[in-house]
C-alpha cells in the first residue's frame, strides 16, 4: 500500500501531541511494508538535518512554513466566516507541490493530520473529481477542536480580563462546527482519537460512522534512559508545549491555586514545567524560587524519571493526552483532573489519580508525596496499563483495519 502523509511540520523529534501520533503511524506503517511519502511544512531558518524519517519514508516533501502575520489574522476574524485554525497554514506553494505527487503517483490513501492540514482535503477532493487520484481520503482529528474551543470559552469566560479570550473562543467554535462538518462530509473516512472526541465529530457524517484510533506511544523508549536527573526529594513535573492555551492555563491556575497550599504543608516542594515556546503570560512564575521553567529539552523522559508525582490539572482540553501517557510510561504516580484524563480507556484511568477541584488536588497529591509505597504501585501498574493499550505495536492494527474497512490495503 503506498500511503502520503500530510502534517504540519517534520514529526521528529517526536516531542509534543501531534509529532508523536504521527511519528507513531508513520514508523508503524513502515514496518508493516507499506510506503510511506511524508509532506509537511518546515521553518526556512531551520538547516536540514538526517533523522529517522529518512529511513521509514519513501520520499519527504517539503515546503516553507507560510508567513501569517497579526493583521491576517485579525482581517481574517473580522472580515471571514472560516475559522482562523484554517488559515495558518494555507499556502499556494504547499496546494502545488500536492498536486504534482498525487500526478506522479499513485497512492492508494491519503492522510490528513489534524485540523490545519485537513484544509487541503477539499483541494484534493477535486483533484479526485478530476480524475487525477484515486486514492482514499482520511481525516485523522487530532481533537474534535470546536469542542475544545467551547471548553475554553466555558473557562475563560469566568475571568475579566480574559473575557476577550472567552469571546474569541464562541465565535471560533461556531465557526470550526461549520468547517469540522465540512470536512467530516467530504472526507472518505474521518479518525478521532477517543470516544469522547467520535461523539463530538459523528454529527457531521452523513453515516454517523467516526473510527476511532488512540494516541500512542513506543512505551519501551520510557523505561529507561541513559540521561539521569536529581531534581530533589520533592518535586513535581508537567509537560507539555508551553504556549498551548490549555497547558498555559492549567499552570497559571496550580501556581495560584494549589502549589501554595501544597508548599504550607511542604516547604521544600519544587515544581519543574517542562516544554517549548513558554508563553510570556508565564514569566511571572520564573521569579518564585521553587518553580522552573526549562523551554524546550532534548528528552521529557530524564524529568519523568526524576519526578516524584507527575501533574496534570488541564481544565480544558479534547483528545487524549500523550503527556500523562508518557508519564505513565516512564513508571510515575500521576494526578490530574478529568478533562484531562478524557479519552483513556478505563483499566488507564485506574492507574491514575483523579482530582477535579484544587482541594481535590491538594489532598491526592499530598498523599502520594507522603507514601512512597503508594506511589511505587502505582507507578508500576500505569507502565503495564500503558503498555498493554496505549503501545504503537497494540494500535496501529486497529489503524489498517479502518483501511481494509474502506476498502483499501
Amino acid at each position: 500500500m503506498r500511503v502520503l502523509i500530510i502534517t504540519s511540520n517534520p514529526p521528529f523529534p517526536p516531542q509534543q501531541g501531534g509529532a508523536l501520533r504521527v511519528y507513531g503511524i508513520i514508523r508503524g506503517l513502515f514496518q508493516q511494508q507499506h510506503r510511506v511519502t511524508l509532506a509537511c511544512f518546515v521553518d526556512v531558518e531551520t538547516p536540514e538535518s538526517y533523522t529517522p524519517l529518512s529511513a521509514i519514508c519513501e520520499e519527504i516533501i517539503t515546503v516553507p512554513m507560510p508567513a501569517r502575520s497579526k493583521l491576517d489574522r485579525i482581517r481574517d476574524l473580522a472580515f471571514s466566516r472560516q475559522p482562523d485554525i484554517a488559515g495558518r497554514l494555507n499556502s499556494v506553494a504547499m496546494r502545488k507541490r500536492l498536486r504534482e505527487l498525487v500526478e506522479q503517483h499513485e497512492f492508494d490513501l491519503i492522510q490528513f493530520e489534524g485540523i490545519e492540514m485537513v484544509i487541503y482535503l477539499p483541494f484534493i477532493h477535486a483533484l479526485k473529481q478530476q480524475g487525477l487520484t484515486r486514492a482514499a481520503l482520511i481525516y485523522d482529528s487530532f481533537n474534535a477542536e470546536a469542542q475544545l474551543q467551547r471548553l475554553i470559552a466555558k473557562v475563560e469566560e469566568h475571568r475579566l480580563k480574559r473575557l476577550p479570550m472567552a469571546v474569541y473562543s464562541h465565535i471560533q467554535a461556531r465557526r470550526i462546527a461549520r468547517f469540522e462538518a465540512y470536512i467530516c462530509a467530504l472526507a472518505d473516512a474521518v479518525i478521532a482519537v477517543s470516544d469522547e472526541d467520535a461523539d463530538a465529530l459523528r454529527a457531521w457524517r452523513p453515516d454517523r460512522k467516526i473510527y476511532i484510533v488512540p494516541n500512542g506511544i513506543h512505551t519501551d523508549e520510557y523505561i529507561k534512559h541513559p540521561q539521569k536527573l536529581n531534581l530533589g526529594d520533592q518535586v513535581l513535573v508537567f509537560t507539555g508545549k508551553m504556549d498551548y492555551r490549555p497547558n498555559v492555563d492549567a499552570m497559571l491556575w496550580f501556581t495560584s491555586d494549589i502549589f501554595p497550599a501544597l508548599q504550607a504543608h511542604l516547604p521544600d516542594l519544587r515544581l519543574v514545567i517542562v516544554g517549548q515556546k513558554p508563553h510570556r503570560s508565564l514569566d511571572g512564575l520564573r521569579d518564585h524560587p521553587n518553580i522552573s521553567i526549562t523551554g524546550w529539552v532534548e528528552a521529557v523522559q530524564p524529568y519523568l524519571h526524576a519526578a516524584s508525582v507527575y501533574i496534570a490539572p488541564l481544565r480544558m482540553g479534547s483528545g487524549t493526552r500523550l503527556k500523562i501517557l508518557e508519564a505513565m510510561a516512564s513508571g510515575c504516580a500521576v494526578v490530574a483532573t478529568p478533562i484531562a484524563a478524557s479519552g483513556l480507556n478505563m483499566q488507564v484511568r485506574q492507574a491514575l489519580r483523579l482530582a477535579e477541584d484544587a482541594p481535590a488536588q491538594i489532598e491526592s497529591i499530598l498523599r502520594l508525596l507522603n507514601n512512597a509505597d503508594e506511589r511505587a504501585f502505582l507507578g508500576n501498574l500505569a507502565q503495564e496499563r500503558v503498555r498493554t493499550g496505549y503501545d504503537w505495536d497494540v494500535i496501529i492494527p486497529y489503524l489498517l483495519d479502518i483501511y481494509k474497512d474502506i476498502g483499501v490495503g
